[in-house]
């Protein structure tokens, strides 16, 4: 047999394979024992994990699994039977748990799978909630930009101010390199560089406003990306090796300013907006971002209503000016009219005094002259200077109340009064006039018209008498009647005028009075006119008529201060004319009906009343007056005495003397009456005291009575007057004629 030189191997190649597998064997118990271990310390240390009793099954899968391999290392060699069965044993019992462990995890995978979707939905909310987060925190800071550049924009109201804080905040805010605004002309045909950032003077340049990139911009609401390269970019020049930044442009709107101009803005900026363009660094990579444009945007809205403010704030400063200016224009036509009705008033005042003065003597010197021995043509005359002097006192009187008509100082005197008296008083006073152009005159008084009444006595004489005395004197012929009734309310309401609305009431009745004539008669276009201030009809100013043209118009105002309504009827010339007006009185309650404070005034007393001996005082610093009222006296018979100052009255003044006529117009006048009340303590032992002034005011009248004079009598006086108002002064010891 030939030798072999081959190297047998140690082991057969058979129990090498036994070898390999029972060292693995061994391995993959202990790894299967050593997994069991490990997933105990987890389940141990993981106190949420919801699968406990699976990991149980599982690590019972393993420990099986581990101890069959362990026991299939004794089967390696002979072994017994024991071995076989529980090698079988631990074989049966791995695939029991085996299966069961397969057939959990199929319903085991969905739930892992339902954790990890919703993992998944959670870390996508995760991240979604995240950029929300990061939205409201670029919002926050985009507020806060927002806040801080309209603090900024809205401290000041001043327009140029506004624009020039909008491009120094944006670009500090932005850091932007360039922010321009462009505004439009006033042909709103271009756009005119008006303010830069970095430019301190900008150039001014133009461009047409019709360019596809600006009418892009004008046509949207938002922020709009332009190119570097079009011409509302081109602000500044660039460098060659630079690449321009992003540059976006936004509207500005000008919110229906007018009169608004900022350079050539137009008057009328309806529909109009201006051009804010910004331009990022030049050469970066930088990009506008979302909440930056937003800042831009709403940066631009809060100009527009900036700009409106302070647009607003200069027509109100304007027009704070203009009142201003306005103010002091009437201020000081105040002033001027103050001034002018105080000398207009001093003026009356001094002419009052000064025109009755000498009136007084006139008339009273002609009423003594007409009483004495004169022939036809003598008394004429007198009688001609009488009545001359009668219409130029009822002018003075007609000028004085005009005047205080016209400056509201005119009062109405209120008090009661007998109102049958005053028609048939009047009816007294114009008869003689009328008879002699030979006019019957008639008064029809209603039965239920009250005897007394509560109103202004004197004005309500005057009106009458003054309009029954244009019916005297535009009437050549035919009757006058007067007809004085209590109209209704509800019939006076005219549509012709609709400003007199009387009202129904218990405590006053409306006066209502026609005035009839067959006169010349009015043309109907010229009734108006006659309320007016010297202002006649054609058929006065043709016919034999004098007089001023302030009779009716004071009327007027006398029926207005009443609450009532004057108005004239005709149809045409030559057909007469019917004067109607209407007056408010009080009605006067039947418990004071026998209490009548003030008198009515004493009508002119004629023929010869004998007052001899009766021991007169006349108090009257002006001689002339003096010696008129003073012959006055002395031709009814009294015993006069005159003196010229309050000292010397006060010496003067006796127990024998019955009635002291006083000027209270001189000084210490109503300091006199009071002394003479001291020096007369006792009622019967003083005299009469009554002031003769030519004073026509309210204030007169009331100071007379607070220092207890018995009376005022008003110049001039003439004859019969004086002899009438001593009649009746001895008769009821009191008398004050209506001012």
């Amino acid at each position: 047999m030939e030798s072999c030189n081959c190297i047998e191997p140690q082991w057969p190649a058979e129990e090498l394979l036994m070898k390999y597998q029972y060292i693995s064997d061994f391995f993959i118990a202990l790894a299967y024992f050593s997994i069991p271990l490990e997933l105990i310390y987890f389940v141990k240390k993981s106190a949420v994990f919801p699968y406990r009793w699976v990991l149980v099954q599982f690590g019972a899968f393993i420990v099986l699994c581990g101890a069959t391999h362990l026991i299939n290392l004794w089967t390696f060699t002979m072994h017994s039977r024991t071995v076989a069965i529980v090698m079988t044993i631990a074989k049966v019992l791995t695939a029991v748990v085996s299966c069961a462990t397969a057939l959990m995890l199929v319903h085991i995978i969905p739930d892992l799978l339902s954790v990890k979707t919703r993992e998944l939905i959670l870390k996508n909310k995760a991240a979604e909630l995240d950029r929300e987060m990061g939205l409201i925190r670029t919002q926050e800071e985009t507020g806060r930009h927002v806040r801080m550049l309209t603090h900024e924009i809205r401290s000041t109201l001043d327009r140029h101010t506004i624009l020039k804080t909008t491009l120094v905040e944006l670009g500090r805010t932005l850091a932007l390199e360039e922010c321009a605004l462009w505004m439009p002309t006033r042909s709103g045909l271009e756009l005119q560089l008006s303010y830069t950032l970095r430019q301190q003077n900008p150039v001014g340049y133009t461009v047409p406003i019709q360019l596809p990139v600006i009418n892009k911009v004008f046509s949207c609401n938002r922020a709009v990306k332009i190119s570097p390269n079009c011409p509302v970019a081109r602000i500044r020049p660039f460098a060659g090796k630079y690449m321009p930044g992003e540059v976006v442009a936004v509207r500005v709107p000008l919110l229906h300013l007018s009169n608004f101009q900022i350079n050539d803005w137009p008057e009328l900026s309806t529909k109009r907006y201006a051009l804010m363009v910004l331009m990022l660094p030049s050469d970066s990579a930088r990009q506008w971002h979302a909440y930056e444009l937003e800042l831009v945007e709403v940066v631009a809205d809060q100009v527009a209503v900036a700009l409106s403010h302070a647009a607003i704030l200069e027509e109100s400063m304007r027009a704070r000016d203009l009142l201003m200016e306005q103010n002091v224009a009437l201020d000081l036509a105040r002033r001027e009219a103050e001034t002018a009705i105080r000398a207009r008033n001093d003026f009356l005042a001094v002419m009052n005094h000064e025109m009755r003065t000498p009136m007084h003597a006139i008339i009273a010197l002609s009423s003594l002259l007409q009483e004495t021995e004169l022939t036809p043509e003598q008394r004429l005359m007198v009688e001609t200077i009488l009545k001359s002097s009668n219409l130029l006192a009822t002018l003075i009187n007609d000028v004085l109340d005009l005047s205080r008509l016209e400056d509201g100082s005119l009062q109405l005197d209120l008090g009661t009064f007998n109102l049958h008296a005053v028609f048939w008083e009047v009816l007294n006073l114009i008869k003689p006039i009328a008879s002699v152009k030979k006019l019957p005159v008639t008064l029809s008084l209603a039965p239920d018209l009250p005897e007394y009444a509560i109103g202004d006595q004197k004005r309500l004489m005057q009106t009458i008498l003054n309009v029954v005395g244009n019916a005297v004197k535009f009437s050549k012929e035919g009757n006058i009647s007067i007809t004085a009734f209590v109209a209704k309310p509800e019939s006076l309401r005219d549509p012709r005028f609709p400003d007199f609305f009387p009202v129904p009431s218990d405590s006053h009745f409306y006066l209502c009075v026609k005035v009839k004539d067959e006169g010349l008669g009015i043309n109907p276009q010229d009734i108006s006119k006659l309320f007016t201030k010297f202002a006649q009809s054609q058929s006065s100013a043709t016919g034999n008529s004098s007089g001023s043209g302030l009779g009716l118009a004071i009327c007027k105002r006398f029926v207005n201060l009443m609450e009532g309504h004057i108005w004239i009827e005709s149809e045409g010339l030559g057909k007469g004319c019917t004067a109607i007006f209407v007056v408010k009185l009080g009605i006067l309650e039947r418990s004071n009906e026998s209490k009548h404070p003030f008198m009515p005034k004493v009508p002119a007393i004629h023929g010869q009343t004998a007052f001899s001996g009766l021991k007169v005082l006349v108090m009257d610093d002006n001689g002339v007056s003096r010696m008129v009222t003073k012959g006055l006296l002395v031709h009814l018979g009294c015993d006069v005495t005159t003196v010229s100052s309050s000292d010397e009255c006060l010496r003067v003044v006796s127990q024998d003397h019955k009635v002291v006529f006083m000027d209270v117009c001189i000084p210490d006048g109503f300091e006199v009456a009071v002394r003479i009340h001291e020096k007369f303590t006792k009622r019967h032992e003083r005299p009469l005291i009554v002031a003769l002034t030519e004073n026509t005011s309210k204030v007169t009248k009331e100071n007379c009575m607070r220092v207890g004079m018995d009376g005022v009598i008003l110049k001039p006086v003439s004859v019969d007057e004086m002899r009438g108002v001593l009649s009746y002064l001895l008769e009821h010891r009191v008398l004050f004629e209506a001012m």
